[in-house]
């Protein structure tokens, strides 16, 4: 599926791009060497990098005991 219309970069483009849960959907547009051009992909181009990146929730703990 289309991310960028504009920029022709896919789904796949875009999460092949994302490096860490620092990562920002301008950091993934510089690293597929281009910017958002009309902007109507940032919203969703922001969801798809929020699905991708895992918080821990510290209240769930590490899973060891003792």
């Amino acid at each position: 599926m289309y991310v960028c219309l504009c920029n022709a970069i896919t789904d796949n483009d875009f999460r092949a791009h994302v490096t860490n849960e620092n990562c920002t959907v301008l950091t993934v547009y510089r690293a597929l060497g281009t910017k958002p051009r009309c902007g109507k992909c940032v919203p969703h181009a922001e969801q798809l990098l929020q699905q991708m990146v895992v918080i821990p929730n510290p209240q769930l703990g590490s899973g060891t005991t003792g």
